[in-house]
């Protein structure tokens, strides 16, 4: 195989053959082949696209170039959630344990943050002892007693996606819609799940702000799984306001375990959270309803379960920021917007994101949400709080939500959380 010919020919826009893309992946992990050559073979699909067989076997041997994990001795069904990311987006730490009790086993397997999308990861490290790297036996033996595992990925489960994705951050071609679709799916096939819901957001604090991008996103990662033998359905979210109340690690945990008490103080959470449970029960052959579940404290306690078998404590005293700010109204009115994006930016600068995958991350950073959408405010009335363990950054945080409030006399046209379920 030529290298450079490869590029020239993708560059031309001809359909790379199922031999070339597969020594293309293997030469590279393998180091034979440098990174500014596939830097410019990322950047030729970046502009012509990969066909639906090119796309298919990209992924294939993604898939190849590490393990695949066998979860078929389980005794319960598998399915697991994947989501593009957005703010305030704690719907793993409920949802996981919430299918759980209905039944099946989720193998969700996560990362970290980057940016002013907060990670799973980055969230449950702010419990106290909790830990994110297990074994393969370890994962198998906690689904099948608990019914839920949520970890990092083995560093033997597609490497070759690690190697591209690093790429792809640094030479401008991570929006590419079959780049993301192949990373994706790669993963979360190699993780050996029967089933996968995925929630793709629309809107400002989203990856994709534009939903034909989120909607063709979807379509391609719903028939790509299909090719590969996986059961997919997508839903389609809004997230041009931030999910819940709470954005930031500590404080995101804490909603999550109000919502899995019974609490119900964040109806958009609560929404998508029972959506999104009750497609991966679908598809996991599974009746039932779990709503009950959440209400019963079922769920809560397979949370509980699952948090102490990966070393954590439930009942710990979560991070506690050293400063809290409040953000007041400027006048009486109805909020009609918080632009999630915004918010997300100020969790970020106040400590709550990072902005190279080794940067660390505070547990007590962000901010909550005391009002949302549609509600009354009085001037003078506590909007937002900005948590910090650091005052100056209250500074930088305060600009980026310059002109995220806006308070007018009409509320904001009705919406539902899921916009589409694409099957």
């Amino acid at each position: 195989m030529d290298m450079v010919n490869l590029i020239c020919s993708k560059r031309d826009g001809r359909e790379l053959t199922a031999a070339e893309i597969d020594w293309v992946i293997n030469a590279y992990v393998a180091g034979t082949v440098a990174d500014e050559q596939v830097a410019a073979l990322l950047m030729a699909v970046f502009w012509r696209g990969l066909s639906v067989a090119e796309l298919s076997r990209w992924t294939a041997a993604i898939i190849a170039s590490g393990e695949r994990m066998d979860l078929s001795g389980l005794s319960r069904p598998t399915v697991d959630k994947h989501s593009t990311g957005g703010v305030g987006d704690k719907v793993s730490l409920i949802l996981a344990p919430l299918v759980a009790a209905c039944g099946a086993a989720v193998p969700q397997l996560s990362g970290r943050g980057l940016g002013h999308t907060g990670g799973t990861l980055d969230k449950l490290e702010a419990i106290p002892g909790w830990r994110s790297e297990l074994s393969n036996s370890e994962m198998l033996a906690q689904l099948e007693e608990i019914g839920c595992v949520i970890c990092a990925a083995g560093a033997g489960l597609a490497p070759a996606d690690r190697k591209l994705y690093a790429l792809r951050d640094v030479t401008g071609t991570v929006e590419s819609i079959p780049l993301i679709a192949g990373s994706i799916m790669s993963k979360k096939i190699a993780e050996g799940t029967q089933s996968l819901v995925l929630d793709v957001k629309v809107g400002s604090g989203a990856f994709m702000a534009d939903r034909d991008r989120a909607t063709e996103l979807a379509r391609t990662m719903v028939r790509l799984g299909r090719d590969h033998g996986l059961k997919v359905t997508a839903l389609l979210s809004t997230m041009d306001t931030p999910l819940g109340r709470a954005v930031g690690n500590a404080l995101e945990v804490a909603e999550a375990v109000e919502v899995l008490s019974g609490r119900d103080d964040s109806p958009d959470l609560v929404e998508l959270t029972l959506a999104l449970a009750r497609e991966m029960l679908e598809l996991a052959g599974i009746q039932a309803d779990p709503s009950v579940a959440l209400r019963n404290g079922s769920a809560l306690e397979r949370y509980r379960a699952m948090v102490v078998a990966q070393g954590g404590d439930p009942d710990a005293t979560l991070p506690r920021a050293a400063h809290i700010e409040l953000v007041t109204a400027d006048q009486t009115g109805i909020v009609g917007r918080l632009d999630a994006r915004a918010v997300g930016v100020a969790a970020w600068r106040l400590g709550a994101g990072r902005a190279r995958k080794e940067d660390a991350v505070s547990a007590s950073a962000g901010v909550v949400c005391r009002i949302k959408p549609g509600e009354k405010v009085t001037e003078g009335q506590a909007l937002l709080e900005l948590h910090t363990d650091q005052s100056e950054r209250l500074d930088w945080a305060r600009e980026a939500l310059k002109d995220a409030i806006a308070i007018g006399d009409q509320p904001p046209a009705p919406t539902s959380v899921v916009l589409e379920v694409i099957s």
